[in-house]
């Protein structure tokens, strides 16, 4: 068996459709939505994201099948005045979980992150996904407060 992490190239079509079809594969999830990508998101995903400057994806294969992704997008961190990696998606293809590839991927990130002299690495996580809560604690993420009297970090949205 053979594990291979790369960067992805969004110019190369293969390592394009194996984006798309890994994060169909998390949108299709109940912890992803329970639904399809639109469409529109399928046809125009990796041509979009080629257009975001500060954009990367981590692929992983076995045996040179796709079997995890990691997209992630450059900040900046006001507090530290220093970029910051947010890490956006992160899926890992139901056969090949408990493999260990989350952390391999993360390896990748992180080594982007330090090449690019970033302070920290951000993601967001659902209350319900305990899982995912214990593979992050032990690649050495927690949550997040400034000041314990008001609690932790929220992430919220307003759709446009």
């Amino acid at each position: 068996m053979s594990i291979q992490v790369v960067r992805a190239d969004y110019h190369n079509k293969q390592q394009g459709q194996h984006i798309v079809a890994l994060l169909d594969e998390y949108a299709r999830d109940p912890l992803g939505g329970g639904h399809a990508l639109p469409a529109y998101t399928r046809e125009h995903l990796v041509t979009r994201l080629a257009e975001v400057p500060y954009a990367f994806s981590i692929l992983c294969y076995v045996d040179k099948k796709p079997a995890g992704l990691v997209n992630c997008f450059q900040g900046f961190s006001t507090f530290k005045c220093q970029p910051l990696i947010n890490i956006h998606d992160v899926v890992v293809t139901e056969a090949f979980r408990g493999w260990g590839l989350a952390r391999r991927m993360f390896d990748e990130v992180e080594a982007v992150a330090r090449e690019r002299q970033c302070c920290k690495l951000t993601l967001e996580v659902l209350e319900g996904n305990q899982h995912a809560q214990q593979v992050y604690k032990k690649l050495g993420f927690e949550s997040y407060e400034l000041d314990p009297e008001f609690g932790r970090a929220l992430f919220w949205e307003k759709l446009l």
